[in-house]
């Protein structure tokens, strides 16, 4: 069996009304509107089949809730996505054990209500958080408690990358080009906000803090280095700030609370890009995923994704635990799987 945790499908009301209309979001809008198998079932089912003993924990795609609606609307769109997906779930539990819940981040106190519904009484494994919450850093004084508070509750976390092409190149130009923010900018993304949690202490706090990050957490295992001996001197290339005093009110080294996260395979056939952050984040903590529906062709980046992990120096079993053992351990999904 193998258990996609990070791939993207919307609910048809939510696509209907929110996303496929002559106001809908541009740039990631236009490019969830044209994936084949976003909204279609049919369509997700026939490459689903391909693959044998295969099912999706699936979440919502971009553009993020808080980024379609104001603080006061967005707890609707919530609601309305995750009760579509819930919805999902239980017709073809077979095809989607669970599913991962959207929250409404610029209004805290409602995400962290809709988390726990979804959670506790629509059956999510978990809920999804973009790497900025309209453009707010994830440490921001209104959003980190959020992440305390679902640490707390033993809420897993998966984090998806947020850029558009009005965070430029350079600075002497007005948009990112040639969907550089997309190919370069979500890699970063990641990264900055795996840091800017990091140097929060919040990993001190909340150890159990559990993040699943996608893309095999941005550009962190390639930059090991940078984040390893480079962090360990914070401060050395800053003037106007004393970083010195954030290395002393952390336990660890940076680098150590990098590790902590989790990490998804959905690499897009980046066969080098796999071995790399297997190698950074450790067998325990590598979760299979694909990221359909936004291969060039249905099921490419499935078959692409099998292709590395095969070809990875693993044995079956340990090829077994990143297909599913460390899914249904992580996503405590034994129960889920046995009635599916």
């Amino acid at each position: 069996m193998k258990i996609d945790i990070f791939n993207h499908f919307f609910p048809k009301r939510f696509f209907d009304e929110y996303i496929n209309t002559p106001s809908g979001p541009k740039d990631i809008g236009k490019r969830v509107r044209e994936a084949a198998t976003i909204v279609d079932l049919d369509a997700r089912f026939r490459v689903m089949d391909e693959f044998g003993e295969y099912c999706q924990i699936i979440s919502m795609p971009m553009p993020a809730i808080e980024s379609l609606a104001g603080p006061e609307k967005s707890p609707v769109l919530a609601k309305v996505a995750n009760d579509g997906m819930a919805e999902l779930c239980a017709k073809h539990p077979h095809r989607f054990p669970s599913f991962v819940a959207s929250l409404p981040m610029n209004n805290p106190e409602e995400a962290l209500k809709e988390a726990q519904r979804a959670v506790s009484q629509l059956g999510a494994r978990g809920v999804q958080v973009f790497t900025n919450v309209a453009g707010k850093p994830l440490d921001s004084d209104d959003v980190l408690p959020i992440f305390e508070e679902l640490a707390r509750r033993g809420t897993v976390i998966w984090m998806h990358p947020s850029r558009g092409a009005n965070l430029t190149d350079y600075v002497t130009e007005d948009k990112s080009k040639f969907e550089i923010w997309w190919t370069f900018g979500w890699p970063y993304e990641t990264s900055a906000a795996m840091a800017r949690l990091v140097f929060s202490g919040i990993f001190d706090r909340q150890p159990d803090l559990r993040i699943i990050t996608h893309h095999m957490g941005g550009m962190v295992p390639y930059f090991e280095g940078r984040v390893g001996y480079g962090w360990d001197q914070l401060g050395k290339r800053t003037s106007d700030v004393d970083y010195s005093v954030v290395l002393k009110n952390l336990k660890k080294r940076p680098l150590d609370y990098f590790k902590m996260f989790y990490a998804d395979t959905a690499l897009f056939g980046g066969a080098a890009a796999t071995q790399c952050g297997l190698s950074f984040f450790g067998l325990d903590r590598v979760l299979f995923a694909s990221d359909v529906p936004f291969e060039p062709s249905p099921g490419l980046y499935i078959r692409e994704t099998i292709r590395c992990i095969e070809g990875l120096p693993l044995d079956t079993r340990q090829k077994d635990q990143v297909y599913r053992g460390n899914a249904e351990r992580l996503l405590n999904l034994s129960k889920v799987m046995q009635t599916a």
